[in-house]
């Protein structure tokens, strides 16, 4: 008697899509094939298949600055906030990449600006600083973004454009009220600007109140970690002979004392329009 053979079944996750290997809308999505992604939509292609690795087209499409695609897909119901096996999201993927397009049409169908932390990925955020897309860091701060998230191998969004030498992604941050500060295993953005050689770095940090006495874990400061005679040697070895002038240690205070989003509560201040310039750093 021939053994009877049940029939195959797809596995499914949740409500997301069933575990596939990579399908045309998964290509599709990549290549920025829109009216080929827009034929497997109408024909019933499924939009969140998901890869062993869970990644989904809308991942694949926001990875590679496919705006068009991704519209389509979202359109059509993609999952906006499905994480990889890794644990980004369609928007790490676009910060990633650099794409404002589709890093705002995430945001606009609800894609969220701080998803969990995990070992193994960082806020969207980190990733527009890592991949230093100015624009893309505007549009996640606006969009409710946590300057102060701790990411484990960068620590904060500012260490991450400190470590790349993003000069604009970090001043753009401490605009924002980035604390300056911030330490990760006593490690400040100084002692990284110092490591990197970055003299434009030093400046802008010093000039929003870095301490250049900090020590980190090795219980050395920023200046330890530059190379003797250097002109960031030399950077450093002024600001600790000579002190902020009171006018700059007002601004700092002002600003500090504005908290998050100093940028922004400023220029509500009945102040002079050259006032609010000097202290928003412009």
């Amino acid at each position: 008697m021939e053994k009877e053979i049940a029939p195959s079944r797809p596995n499914y996750f949740g409500e997301i899509g069933c575990w596939a290997e990579r399908t045309q809308v998964h290509e599709a999505a990549s290549l920025g094939q829109a009216q080929r992604l827009q034929q497997l939509i109408q024909s019933g292609a499924s939009i969140n298949t998901m890869t062993m690795d869970c990644i989904t087209p809308l991942h694949e499409a926001c990875i590679q600055g496919q705006v068009q695609c991704a519209r389509l897909l979202l359109e059509a119901g993609a999952q906006v906030d499905v994480r990889t096996v890794h644990g980004s999201t369609a928007l790490c993927n676009a910060c990633a990449a650099g794409s404002p397009e589709c890093a705002k049409l995430l945001l606009e169908y609800g894609a969220t600006a701080n998803p969990t932390l995990t070992a193994l990925t960082a806020t969207p955020l980190h990733e527009a600083c890592i991949r230093g897309s100015v624009d893309c860091v505007r549009l996640m701060i606006a969009g409710g973004a946590e300057l102060e998230t701790y990411d484990i191998y960068f620590g904060t969004p500012l260490h991450a454009a400190c470590t790349k030498q993003h000069v604009e992604c970090a001043r753009v941050l401490l605009n924002a009220g980035a604390n300056v500060n911030a330490a990760r295993f006593h490690e400040t953005a100084l002692h990284i600007a110092a490591k990197e050689g970055n003299e434009d770095l030093i400046e802008a940090l010093v000039a929003f109140g870095g301490n250049v006495y900090a020590r980190d874990n090795r219980s050395r400061r920023p200046v330890d970690y530059t190379r003797p005679g250097s002109a960031c040697a030399a950077c450093l070895q002024f600001y600790q002979s000579t002190p902020l002038s009171l006018q700059e240690l007002s601004r700092v205070t002002c600003r500090r004392s504005r908290g998050m989003r100093a940028e922004d509560s400023v220029c509500k201040l009945n102040l002079s329009p050259r006032t609010i310039s000097y202290l928003s750093y412009h």
